[in-house]
């Protein structure tokens, strides 16, 4: 049974965009389709990947944080959504750990993150 889901969700994840792939820690920009009222437009969300959940199926999702004014912003996004217009990686971050949740309590330089060389 297991087996026949993992086929159905590899299928699915080949009528997808394909987007690079990236890891927790790395800088993400995201181009996302937001509507307001009957408009719909792009709108840019930049920040840092905290975590990743489910990562080798179609029910990945992952959580960006970013600060704005001072302020922590953090929303969690399904990999394989429709609002998700294209994904561009600005930064490579070197990361040993899976979640970055310690993230949260840190300010300003203490909240940065070593570039890794590609």
């Amino acid at each position: 049974m297991n087996n026949i889901i993992n086929y159905i969700e590899q299928e699915q994840i080949k009528n997808y965009k394909k987007f690079p792939l990236f890891r927790t820690g790395d800088t993400l920009k995201m181009y996302i389709w937001v509507v307001e009222g009957l408009k719909k437009r792009i709108q840019i969300f930049e920040g840092i990947v905290i975590a990743i959940s489910k990562k080798n199926s179609f029910n990945c999702s992952f959580t960006i944080r970013k600060l704005s004014n001072g302020i922590g912003i953090e929303r969690v996004f399904s990999l394989y959504s429709k609002i998700i217009n294209d994904i561009k990686i600005k930064k490579k971050g070197y990361i040993k750990k899976a979640k970055l949740y310690y993230l949260r309590k840190l300010r300003g330089k203490a909240a940065r993150i070593k570039e890794r060389l590609i």
